[in-house]
């Protein structure tokens, strides 16, 4: 009876497993092991289970019963092993592992590649646990019976460099680089090694190098680093030289890392316009020099590089002089087509950068890297079905483009696609894609459940941990903050104003039409929305026969894999009775794993402000001043909030005197009036800081917005941040009711904006009715990422 019982356990927690109910699946499998405590398989799957779950110290002793009753198996001893390691009990770790390692009967002189992989995993132990000496004479000893000579190699670099062995590091990374000569981290260790004392010294490490190996770039790449004035000019020369001559795209990309320093962009300014000056008239890089002519192409790559360069310094127009010229002699080269997207893109033209990455791909319609580029700037101007279509070119065929990047899961293409939706008002169409990458998350984390068993017994114990260790922080990753930050931001607006049946749209142009003219514009909403939606069932109908049988098929195979899934329907998204716990359910992986980004805690503001949790309150604005006391969104997180506290005069005496206590550390007797007015103050030359606190004076004074636009709409020479990102969140304020109604000093600011960018589309003046200022600023509404110089 107990041995049936203790089955019906055992399958009621397989059931739970099934469903992905695995603290209920535990708990099952703990009944079932309380009546056969023996049953080997139901302690297997409970260490599983335990791992997936990280109970490191209930793993660790469910592995310690599987290795009593199973002493002979290899996978007893490495899952009780690595359940130490990963509690960080080093000591305990290594014993267990080299017990192991003495049972294997391998011959000196064979190399087996499981038994390889057990030495390097016992040696990364001992250097986690700081044992150098160790580790060292470790790898020495059983050097010849491990597989991945190069690890080798790198493991007694980094020891012996620890152990203060600087002579024998130095020839360990010599072989290295002998081996690998565009290695950055080789030449970091023959640095430490070596240990210059020169300039000149450190200098002749790299030149030894490019001698026994010409045709290495990081020899001559990395000395730019850390040398400057006329040595820096000099070698800069001949790097510049050889890469235009033979053609290197990627050369901009090379140097960008030396940006920082404004001497050093002087000088590759400097000589990069002298050689396009020289190359023009008489196809030399100097006009005083001999020797044999350089081909035309080189003078093309100058001019491309002279694009990215100003492009970098935000000098559009010289850039886009530079590409139009480039263009003008090579038409035919997919990068210029590229490039010249890149930069209207910086610029803020993200209609014309979408126009001209498209002339890019229709040069190569093969080339999937140019077609995914093509399909992002085309997300980015909000051309979602373009952008689809676009995409369509290189997925299955039989199924909508949409529903197969959702099954690869391409998140970069559901990132941007929720970013556009989000910008056009969509926000169910949006949310749905926020919630594909959640759902690609869990995927990613529900997946590593059959690697606890394979990667035993293969024995790819390094790779495993690695894989583990990587899925504790997966949510760390830029795609799930993207996604997040869009819901939860979604979410706040739909607290805010809850959509009704009727767009808002709709119901503030209903405010202004008679009878007559409302119930024309409803029947023809109608009829649109009907003859659309035959449109749609048409097009279905023709996808259905297709796809019926495969779709039924792959639902089948995913409701075994993942279990039952809740269909994503827009309407219902943007539709949720409590917006903000949807908006919390994002924020709590921001809170555990992102907490370094202010705008994780400034994010948890915005929802714990909406609910009225005070405490909570506290708690995010306390960990964002912590990170960037001077950060503008917090300066008016911390005003809004100050002046919450002081309009309740009803809260609990204990966390009123929590309160009082925790502001008087932030505003130090200041009343919210001089905290503001000294913000300002101390930040006269940013822009970002000058509209947060504008903000923040109209937000306390009504009375007082003329000042505030005016200290928000300030363009002096000494703004250190006039660029299209501030000031397009400028106009996006002034527009936004930020400042109240000011029609007229909005298309004042737009029209001084005009003048320092003038193909910035958000600041271009309108046409016509359909391309109104608010229109266009709206439609190319800017976010975080969006004008930087990343590609």
């Amino acid at each position: 009876l107990h041995l049936a019982v203790s089955k019906c356990w055992h399958v009621y927690g397989l059931l739970q497993r099934s469903d992905k109910k695995y603290d209920e699946a535990i708990k099952c499998y703990r009944n079932a092991l309380k009546l056969d405590k023996d049953n080997l398989q139901i302690l297997r799957d409970l260490s599983l289970l335990q791992i997936q779950m990280r109970d490191l110290e209930g793993y660790r002793e469910t592995r310690y019963q599987l290795l009593q009753l199973r002493p002979t198996q290899r996978a007893s001893w490495i899952g009780y092993a690595i359940a130490y390691h990963l509690l960080k009990d080093y000591d305990m770790a290594l014993k267990l592992l080299e017990e192991f390692r003495k049972t294997q009967q391998i011959p000196p002189n064979k190399i087996d590649y499981e038994y390889s992989e057990l030495i390097l995993y016992q040696n990364q132990v001992m250097r986690e646990a700081d044992l150098f000496q160790e580790s060292l004479e470790h790898i020495e000893t059983y050097e010849k019976q491990i597989c991945d000579k190069l690890i080798v190699e790198e493991i007694k670099g980094e020891m012996l460099l620890k152990l203060g062995r600087l002579k024998e590091a130095g020839e360990v990374y010599k072989e290295l680089i002998e081996r690998n000569a565009e290695n950055w981290y080789y030449y970091e260790g023959l640095e430490k090694s070596l240990q210059p004392s020169t300039l000149e010294e450190r200098l002749q490490i790299y030149e030894e190098v490019s001698k026994r190996h010409p045709r290495a770039v990081s020899p001559r790449r990395l000395p730019l680093n850390f040398v400057s004035g006329e040595k820096f000019r000099e070698l800069m020369d001949k790097f510049l030289r050889v890469n235009f001559s033979k053609g290197c795209p990627p050369l901009f990309t090379t140097l960008k890392s030396l940006y920082y320093n404004p001497e050093k962009v002087s000088t590759i300014q400097e000589l990069v316009t002298g050689y396009e000056a020289s190359l023009k008239t008489c196809d030399l890089f100097g006009p005083c020099e001999n020797g044999e002519k350089e081909p035309p192409t080189t003078l093309l790559w100058v001019r491309y590089f002279l694009a990215q360069h100003f492009d970098k310094l935000g000098q559009c127009s010289l850039a886009l002089d530079y590409i139009n010229a480039a263009i003008a002699s090579t038409p035919t080269l997919i990068e210029l087509f590229y490039l010249k997207a890149k930069i209207y893109k910086h610029v803020g033209n993200l209609k014309e950068a979408a126009k001209w990455m498209d002339e890019a791909q229709s040069l190569d319609t093969a080339d999937r890297f140019i077609n995914s580029k093509c399909a992002k700037y085309m997300l980015r101007a909000n051309m979602v079905k373009d952008a689809e279509e676009m995409c369509s070119k290189f997925t299955r065929e039989g199924t909508s483009a949409m529903e197969n990047l959702n099954e690869m899961q391409c998140m970069w293409f559901q990132t941007e696609c929720a970013a556009a939706y989000q910008r056009l008002g969509k926000y169910g169409d949006a949310l749905k894609k926020c919630h594909e990458v959640e759902r690609h998350f869990f995927e990613i984390t529900d997946d590593q459940f059959d690697f606890h068993t394979y990667c035993m017994r293969k024995m790819t114990l390094r790779a495993y941990v690695d894989l583990l260790r990587l899925e504790d922080v997966l949510r760390k990753h830029a795609f799930y903050f993207k996604a997040a930050r869009s819901a939860i931001e979604i979410y706040l607006k739909l607290h805010d104003n809850p959509l009704t049946n009727e767009s808002k749209e709709q119901e503030v142009n209903s405010e202004n039409l008679s009878a007559k003219e409302l119930k024309k514009m409803l029947s023809k909403q109608r009829r649109a929305q009907k003859k659309a939606k035959l449109e749609e069932e048409r097009k279905h109908a023709e996808r259905e026969r297709q796809q019926k049988n495969q779709k039924k098929k792959r639902d089948e195979e995913e409701e075994e894999t993942s279990g039952p899934r809740e269909e994503l329907v827009p309407e219902k998204l943007e539709r949720v009775e409590n917006p903000l716990e949807e908006a919390i359910k994002f924020l709590i992986p921001l809170k555990n794993l992102i907490g370094d980004n202010i705008d994780t805690h400034l994010l948890a503001f915005e929802i714990y402000f909406r609910k009225g949790k005070f405490l909570l309150m506290l708690q995010s604005v306390k960990r964002a001043f912590a990170i960037n006391s001077n950060n503008p969104w917090l300066h008016e997180c911390l005003i809004k909030f100050s002046k919450a506290v002081s309009d309740h005069s009803n809260l609990p005496e204990i966390v009123s005197k929590v309160l009082t206590q925790e502001m008087q550390k932030i505003f130090v007797n200041k009343n919210l009036e001089s905290f503001n007015e000294e913000f300002l103050k101390h930040n006269a030359t940013s822009i970002q800081h000058q509209l947060s606190g504008a903000k923040m004076m109209y937000f306390l004074d009504k009375s007082r917005q003329e000042k505030a636009i005016a200290v928000a709409t300030r363009l002096d020479k000494n703004m250190r941040d006039k660029n299209v990102k501030t000031l397009t969140k400028v106009f996006e304020a002034l527009l936004d009711g930020s400042f109240g109604s000011c029609h007229t000093q909005c298309e004042e600011y737009q029209a001084a904006c005009h003048k320092l960018f003038p193909f910035t589309s958000a600041f271009m003046p309108a046409t016509n009715e359909d391309d109104s200022s608010i229109a266009s600023v709206n439609h190319t509404a800017i976010n975080h990422d969006l004008l930087s110089n990343e590609i």
